[in-house]
């Protein structure tokens, strides 16, 4: 077993990394920046190390401060988390070459995922259900790029090859925009990920969000563990998900699950990770692998059992699978909504202190969240502070059980967005279940309308 890790992250992440680490008795090193130094999982590490200023290029996106840190607390192992540098391939590389172990995928297979052009490639040869679309990366010739759009079919989607988090796409519903369309993307993604290449897929109008998570242990063995919906979205990011997703059969499940492990056993994945899908009238299609943990992974704990930080662990310390596909069952219904530091209705991230905090409790109810009383949410992060998940015999169940949850749970000083998830939790629409990616958008547009109908 390792003996000792660094949690490269911040926040819940961090501390439920921290708490996995310490049940199997590895030693932990807390790497924070000057805005974080009073962190929960700081004050619980063995040891903290502070690693630069509070932006994130100074300190949690700063390779060389964490490598240090790793050398200067003779720890072994890197835990990277998600977000900041959990899927940068020169990262991983850079631990390994510097002596350390990278609690993720090999370096090679984080490049070979994080191209989105190559990714799709490798998965088409592994035999997984890919988006219809050009195949690879587009050229500089307007002629042929309209060619390739109308044998796709309108309207298509123009991404970023380096791109990811919603960013870096545009939607195309017409051949007179397709060209500038291709050109204002391609600066786009030379602007943000220092990449132009761009490709092109058919537009999905209404698709779910579906994802498969996968554990392999890079020496021959993976298994799936069912699927998650993530389709409440705002903008291309996730503010409900849940498991099993609503409508999708046990025979359905089990065949794009093994597609998975096959892929997985294909390109020699190590560690979690999670294919995301866009689900539309019955078929799943390959977008996107996330190589490392996931925000929403606790939804799938609950529902099978399993602890997927430790079995992160294990793996990065060299074990092979201790769990067969037959052991993987799926038990119950369990919902996570994302609780953020914003304005339920104009989404502005509202940082400061928080003078009260109350935990919800009861059957059923995990709460993975770094903040208490007294804490102050600094500005310079991503504004979600903790995720509410339930647990319960079915759907029905679980969202009664969250609706309860919602009610008890109290932070004062600062807004967040628990009205909102309120709301979500008692429309009718989500109830039903099965909505697609853009239903919680137009909901929200028809409020903000109705609202200004009354002004």
């Amino acid at each position: 077993m390792l003996d000792k890790v660094v949690i490269a992250n911040r926040g819940e992440i961090a501390l439920r990394i921290l708490r996995a680490c310490h049940a199997l008795g590895i030693r932990t090193v807390a790497v924070h920046s000057t805005a974080d130094r009073n962190l929960k999982h700081v004050a619980m590490a063995d040891e903290s190390v502070c690693i630069g200023p509070a932006p994130s290029p100074e300190s949690y996106l700063n390779m060389p401060a964490i490598i240090a840190a790793a050398e200067v607390t003779d720890a072994q192992a890197i835990h990277p988390g998600y977000g900041f540098l959990s899927e940068n391939a020169d990262f991983a590389e850079r631990v390994e070459q510097s002596g350390f172990i990278f609690i993720g995928p090999r370096p090679d297979t984080i490049r070979l995922m994080g191209d989105k052009v190559e990714a799709i490639r490798a998965m088409k040869a592994a035999g997984v259900p890919c988006v219809p679309g050009s195949g690879g990366p587009l050229g500089d010739d307007p002629a042929t790029n309209v060619k390739i759009a109308r044998e796709i079919g309108y309207p298509v989607i123009v991404k970023a090859a380096g791109g990811g988090g919603g960013r870096g796409m545009r939607v195309v519903h017409s051949e007179a925009a397709l060209v500038n369309a291709i050109a204002t993307t391609k600066a786009e993604a030379k602007a943000a990920f220092g990449n132009d290449m761009v490709y092109m897929e058919k537009f999905l109008e209404n698709p779910r969000h579906v994802e498969i998570q996968v554990l392999a242990d890079g020496q021959g063995n993976a298994i799936h563990l069912g699927e998650r919906d993530c389709s409440m979205q705002r903008r291309h990011q996730k503010v409900v998900e849940e498991a099993p997703a609503p409508g999708i059969t046990p025979e359905l499940r089990e065949q794009i699950g093994q597609v998975c492990v096959e892929a997985c056993i294909r390109i020699g994945y190590r560690g979690a990770g999670t294919f995301e899908f866009l689900f539309e009238n019955g078929r799943f299609y390959f977008i996107e692998m996330n190589t490392r943990i996931q925000v929403e992974h606790p939804v799938t704990e609950l529902v099978t059992g399993i602890d997927l930080v430790r079995e992160q662990l294990m793996i990065a310390a060299g074990h092979k699978l201790s769990i067969k596909q037959s052991d993987v069952v799926l038990r119950g219904h369990a919902i996570e909504c994302r609780i953020n530091a914003e304005d339920p209705d104009t989404f502005f991230p509202c940082p400061g202190l928080i003078q009260h905090f109350h935990a919800p409790g009861g059957p059923g109810v995990r709460v993975d969240s770094h903040v208490y009383e007294g804490y102050r949410v600094p500005p310079n992060y991503d504004s979600m502070i903790g995720k509410l998940i339930v647990h319960g015999a079915d759907r029905a169940q679980a969202i009664a059980r969250m609706r309860v949850a919602l009610s008890e749970m109290v932070i004062d000083g600062i807004k967040t967005n628990i009205p909102l998830q309120q709301r979500i939790m008692a429309d009718g629409g989500f109830c039903q279940g099965g909505q697609n990616i853009h239903y919680l958008e137009k909901r929200l547009a028809e409020r903000k309308e109705k609202a200004l109908s009354i002004l």
